[in-house]
């Protein structure tokens, strides 16, 4: 009777002669990955994505502000507005409204602001009205109606010459400006009717400096 046995050629293979296909297929070993590992800040920056623009608003800084609350601490938080507000009011361009961006704007205001104006008592001429109603006199009523009407046409007649005086320098200035004439008139006016000191941005230059 004949056993089972193996021949001597058919010997139990070793270590030595496993085929690569073998070991390339071994799921206990991790294969290379042919580049080098990236950094951690090259990682979460890819997480991140590309870096928002700058808000054009004051809403939309606000809206953004809020939408990162978690992130940033309330300081964190309270000295950036407090920078952004800083930068503002010194007039940056990239901190400004809308309405106020360009050099066009910037050489507007360096206009009504280097000049003395009947529009800046508009705000203290309307309080004035207010507190004359309150007063039970007729008299001063009436009187108080009368200056006001006097004093509310010599603004518009002063509006209307500093918004076609204005307008005749920015079109000297910038021949290629593509702004209508009613606008750079009712920006000026607006600019003007408000109190220096609440102006925004502040002003840059003093009364009678030449623009």
């Amino acid at each position: 009777m004949r056993f089972l046995r193996r021949n001597a050629d058919e010997a139990t293979p070793t270590a030595d002669d496993t085929p690569a296909e073998v070991t390339a297929a071994d799921p206990a070993r991790t294969p290379g990955k042919g580049k080098p590992t990236p950094k951690r800040r090259e990682a979460e920056s890819k997480r991140r994505g590309p870096v928002p623009p700058p808000p054009r608003t004051q809403r939309e800084a606000l809206k953004r502000m809020r939408g990162n609350k978690s992130k940033v601490s309330k300081e964190e938080r309270r000295a950036a507005a407090v920078e952004r507000r800083q930068r503002m009011m010194a007039g940056e361009d990239k901190y400004l409204l809308p309405r106020d961006r360009g050099p066009v704007k910037a050489y507007i205001r360096d206009l009504v602001d280097s000049r003395r104006n009947l529009m800046g008592l508009f705000m203290p001429l309307a309080i004035l009205v207010f507190v004359a109603l309150l007063v039970p006199m007729p008299a001063i009523q009436q009187y108080a109606t009368l200056v006001t009407t006097f004093m509310l046409l010599a603004m518009v007649v002063e509006g209307v010459v500093l918004g076609r005086l204005v307008t005749k320098r920015v079109r000297a200035k910038f021949p290629t400006d593509t702004s209508r004439g009613l606008s750079i008139g009712w920006y000026s006016f607006i600019r003007a009717s408000q109190l220096r000191r609440l102006r925004v941005p502040k002003p840059r230059v003093t009364y009678g400096a030449k623009v």
